[in-house]
C-alpha cells in the first residue's frame, strides 16, 4: 500500500550538537520521528521539540529565490547525467538551506507516489507559476535537465539584479540611520549642555540658535515620550511597509535618475522569464501571460497584456511589438527581426543579458551621483546644528576680546 506523505508541521526544536553545545531552531517534518532523523543527519541530536499552531507556519510563501536557484543547479546536472529524478531530489535536499529541506523532501516523496514534478513544486510551493509552466512544458517535451538549467540561470540573473536593488535602498538607509544617530546624541546630549552654559553666560543667541537649542532642551525633557515615539514610528512602518514601498515605488518611476534603472530592471526580469519558457516550448502567449505578472510597471505591463491580448486574438507579433512603446526602440527593432527569423528565444537570452549588464552599469552610475548628494545632505543637517553651537560661542568669545 502507498504510504501517503501528511503535510508538513513546524517544530520549535532544542538540539545538542556534537561539541556539547545547545541550538534553539525551526524545522519543518510530519512528525517528531522525521525531525529527529532530520537533525541527526545535521549532527544534531533532539532533546525537545514542539510542535507550532498552523497559524505560525514559517512555510508560507515560495521557496526563496536563492535556493530555487540552487535546487536547479542541482537538477540540471543530476538529470543531465542520468540520475532519476527521486534520487536527484533527495541530492538536493542535502544542498538547500536547512528550513528548505523538509520542502524538497516533501517534493520528493510525492514524484516518487506518481506526481510530476510541476505538481510537486505547486503543492509544496516551491515555484513560482514560471518555474511550474516551464516544468510542465518540460515534462511534455522530455528536456528537464535543460528546463532545470534554464530556470537557474533565471534566477541567478535575477538574484543579480535584486542584488543592485537592495545596494541602492541600503545605502541611502545608513546614511540617514547614521544622520538620524548623530542628531539624537546632538540633541540628548550635546545642544542641552552647551545652552545651558550658554545662558548662564548671558550670551545673546541669534534666532536659528535659539530654535536648535530650544529643540535641544525639548529633546532632553521628553525622552520617555521621543523613544515611544520613535518605537511607534517602527511599528507603523513595519505595519505599512507595502504601502510605503508602492508609494516609493511611484515616486521613484517618475525620477529621471531612476526612471531607467527600474526599466532596465524590470526588462530583465521579463526577458528572463520568457527566455525560459520559450526554450521549454511554451507558446509565446502562454509565456506572456505568466512573465507579465512579474512585471511592475504599470504602462509597461498594461501594453504587453494588451500585446497579448491581441496576439490570441489572431494578431502577427512583429506588427504588435512597436506599439510597446515603453520598451526602447533597439529592443522593439531586436524583437521584431527575431521574430521573422523565428529565433525569439536566442533574441530574449540576449536581452536578458544584455539588461542584467545595464543595470548594473545604472546602479554603478547612481550610487556614484547619490554619494556626493548623500555627503552633502548629511552635512547640512549636522553641520547646520554644529553652526548654531558654535556661532553663539565664537560671537561671546570675540566681546570677551
Amino acid at each position: 500500500m502507498t504510504r501517503v506523505s501528511k503535510a508538513p508541521s513546524n517544530f520549535l526544536y532544542i538540539a545538542a550538537s556534537n561539541t556539547g553545545g545547545r541550538k534553539v531552531g525551526l524545522r519543518q517534518a510530519e512528525n517528531e520521528r522525521l525531525l529527529r532523523d532530520a537533525l541527526k543527519r545535521d549532527r544534531l541530536l533532539l532533546i525537545r521539540a514542539r510542535r507550532l499552531p498552523a497559524w505560525l507556519a514559517s512555510d508560507v510563501g515560495l521557496m526563496k529565490l536563492k535556493d530555487r536557484a540552487e535546487m536547479n543547479t542541482q537538477l540540471a546536472q543530476l538529470l543531465g547525467r542520468g540520475v532519476p529524478l527521486v534520487e536527484a531530489l533527495e541530492v538536493t535536499a542535502s544542498t538547500v538551506t536547512p528550513r528548505e529541506r523538509a520542502r524538497v523532501t516533501k517534493m520528493r516523496d510525492l514524484v516518487s507516489q506518481g506526481s510530476s514534478l510541476a505538481v510537486a513544486c505547486e503543492k509544496t510551493g516551491a515555484s513560482d507559476a514560471v518555474t511550474s509552466a516551464v516544468y510542465r512544458a518540460a515534462e511534455r517535451t522530455g528536456d528537464l535537465p535543460g528546463a532545470a538549467g534554464q530556470l537557474a540561470t533565471t534566477a541567478r540573473r535575477q538574484l543579480a539584479v535584486g542584488s543592485k536593488a537592495v545596494t541602492l535602498m541600503v545605502y541611502p538607509l545608513f546614511v540617514l540611520i547614521i544622520s538620524v544617530s548623530m542628531v539624537s546624541v546632538l540633541l540628548a546630549f550635546v545642544v542641552p549642555m552647551i545652552g545651558r552654559t550658554l545662558v548662564e553666560a548671558g550670551v545673546e543667541l541669534n534666532p536659528f540658535s535659539k530654535i536648535v537649542f530650544g529643540a535641544g532642551f525639548a529633546f532632553r525633557n521628553n525622552l520617555l515620550i521621543v523613544g515611544v515615539g520613535f518605537v511607534l514610528l517602527v511599528i507603523g512602518v513595519v505595519l505599512m511597509r507595502s504601502v510605503i514601498g508602492s508609494f516609493i515605488a511611484g515616486i521613484a518611476r517618475k525620477t529621471p535618475l531612476f526612471a531607467p534603472l527600474i526599466l532596465a530592471q524590470e526588462s530583465a526580469r521579463f526577458f528572463s522569464v520568457m527566455a525560459a519558457m520559450t526554450r521549454s516550448g511554451v507558446p509565446i502567449a502562454d509565456a506572456l501571460g505568466v512573465a507579465n505578472l512579474t512585471i511592475g510597471l504599470p504602462q509597461l505591463r498594461t501594453q504587453l497584456t494588451k500585446l497579448r491580448t491581441r496576439l490570441i486574438e489572431g494578431g502577427v507579433l512583429r506588427h504588435l511589438i512597436d506599439d510597446v512603446d515603453a520598451l526602447p526602440m533597439a529592443t522593439r527593432r531586436l524583437l521584431i527581426a527575431a521574430e521573422r527569423s523565428g529565433d525569439l528565444e536566442a533574441a530574449f537570452t540576449a536581452l536578458a543579458e544584455d539588461m542584467a549588464v545595464e543595470v548594473d552599469q545604472r546602479a554603478s552610475r547612481l550610487l556614484a551621483a547619490m554619494e556626493p548628494i548623500l555627503i552633502v545632505c548629511l552635512f547640512g543637517i549636522v553641520g547646520s546644528m554644529l553652526l548654531a553651537i558654535l556661532f553663539p560661542i565664537l560671537t561671546a568669545a570675540g566681546g570677551i576680546e
